[in-house]
């Protein structure tokens, strides 16, 4: 799928549940904090998503896509203590824009491959809205918080550590 064809499924899937949303046009750019301030959000309200690998016995490879607060970074560890792993790592960055549907930078806090689980972290949630770059680098979504969580029907489980670096 390309991030074109990510971004229409996702503008579609909105409309189609009647989310509230709203477009943001802005310079191309992948970072959380350098978008988040040509978006004008705080960092806490910036979703942060990143595909992490992880392996679960020797034959047993499990993806999650962990989406944690823009201040924040994704605590491994509690996500392979969740998914009772014996390793974790992040992802390579070709299985993780495989499976995101878009390149790094861009990835959506909603998974639309069967292999990527979704587990968010409650902290983002903390706010009426979130922000987060809609599978390109020159657009961004303000989604309403209520909205996601009823559309992406995420698991919601701390998995954010401490603050970005």
């Amino acid at each position: 799928m390309s991030e074109h064809e990510t971004y229409d499924r996702l503008i579609a899937l909105l409309d189609e549940q009647g989310a509230q949303y709203r477009v943001i046009e802005h310079a191309p750019e992948g970072a959380t904090e350098l978008v988040s301030a040509l978006r004008g959000n705080t960092l806490a309200q910036a979703a942060k998503c990143i595909v992490v690998m992880v392996k679960v016995g020797k034959k047993v490879t499990r993806y999650v896509l962990a989406v944690v607060p823009g201040d924040r970074r994704v605590d491994l560890n509690a996500v392979k203590a969740l998914l009772e792993g014996t390793y974790v790592s992040f992802a390579s960055r070709d299985i993780a824009e495989q499976l995101a549907g878009s390149v790094s930078g861009t990835v959506l806090p909603f998974s639309f491959a069967e292999r990527l689980e979704l587990v968010v972290d409650p902290g983002l949630l903390e706010h009426d809205e979130i922000f987060f770059n809609a599978a390109r680098l020159d657009r961004s979504l303000a989604l309403a918080t209520k909205d996601y969580v009823r559309i992406a029907a995420p698991r919601t489980e701390p998995i954010a550590g401490g603050p970005a670096e």
